[in-house]
Formats: structure tokens, C-alpha cells, sequence
């Protein structure tokens, strides 16, 4: 399963096409140069329970380390892994 990323100046999302359908998608936007807010992630019903959610976040940690980048999670279920794995995405979590 390839994720993808698209993302412009403003904002940019990480997703998964299956047979030219987007089945499942983490969006995220600029708050400013250094400091992303990933705001929504969604996964077709057909894919959860298989850890595609997970996967979403780590490829935008890697973006972000990548690109020395920090983010906040308005997102609740990105909120929700941030807070439960604090000691391993500390550097990238903003504030």
C-alpha cells in the first residue's frame, strides 16, 4: 500500500489510491514556514483495522523530520497518537 503526498505553499495531503480511488487521506495545513496543523484524516471502512491511519502519520513524521518541520494535531485522532507516543515524536510535536 503506496502513500502519496500532494502538497502546495498553503497545505498538502498524504493519501492511499486504490484502482484510482482515494480510500484513505490525512490533510494538513501550513500555520506558518516551520509549523504544520494536520487537521483531518479519514480511512474507508473497507481499510480500517488494518493500521492505515498509523501509516498516515508516520509518513507526515517523516515529511516533517525530512523537512525540520513541527506540527500540532487538530486532527482528534492525530492528537490522539501524538499524546499516546509523546516520547517518540517529541520533536517534531509543536509547543
Amino acid at each position: 500500500m503506496e502513500i502519496k503526498h500532494q502538497k502546495d505553499q498553503e497545505s498538502g495531503t498524504f493519501f492511499i489510491e486504490i484502482n484510482g480511488t482515494r480510500e484513505a487521506e490525512m490533510t494538513y495545513r501550513y500555520i506558518n514556514t516551520n509549523t504544520i496543523d494536520i487537521n483531518h484524516t479519514e480511512v474507508n471502512d473497507a481499510l480500517k483495522g488494518e493500521g492505515v491511519g498509523s501509516k498516515l502519520v508516520e509518513a507526515a513524521v517523516k515529511f516533517l523530520r525530512e523537512n525540520n518541520l513541527k506540527a500540532v494535531a487538530s486532527c482528534s485522532y492525530v492528537s490522539h497518537v501524538f499524546d499516546k507516543k509523546q516520547e517518540m515524536y517529541k520533536d517534531i510535536i509543536s509547543g
